[in-house]
């Protein structure tokens, strides 16, 4: 691994996921401030915040699990901006690259947790 969590680009993704999902929710009503807007938010935030964490730990274990909350928090953007998309919130180029950097993230994080595995 290299020197510092800034280096591994899953964590670059993440962080532009999390500034994508900034923006897109700035759209958002009003009354979903405290609904979708921000469990959105929180939610992207914590994909790159669980990759660094990880990545500070003491043992592979400990990055593996702290991943796979990454992953899951990962899952809960996803299933949000479908959510979003069904009430009409946000704008379609937003939302789409928002999508798509999860996606992204999504296959990173599974690539890195199978070859953690791997070396066991």
């Amino acid at each position: 691994m290299g020197d510092s969590f800034r280096e591994l680009v899953v964590w670059q993704r993440a962080v532009q996921l999390s500034l994508a999902i900034y923006k897109l929710t700035a759209s958002f009503p009003d009354s979903e401030r405290f609904g979708l807007t921000n469990q959105l938010r929180r939610a992207s935030v914590s994909v790159a915040s669980n990759i660094a964490e990880g990545y500070g730990r003491s043992t592979r274990g400990e990055y593996f699990l702290f991943l796979g909350h990454a992953r899951g928090s990962n899952c809960e953007v996803q299933i949000q901006l479908v959510i979003s998309n069904g009430l009409g919130f946000g704008k379609t180029p937003e939302r789409r690259d928002a999508e798509g950097l999860s996606e992204e993230v999504s296959r990173m994080l599974v690539a890195i947790m199978s070859k953690l595995q791997k070396r066991g």
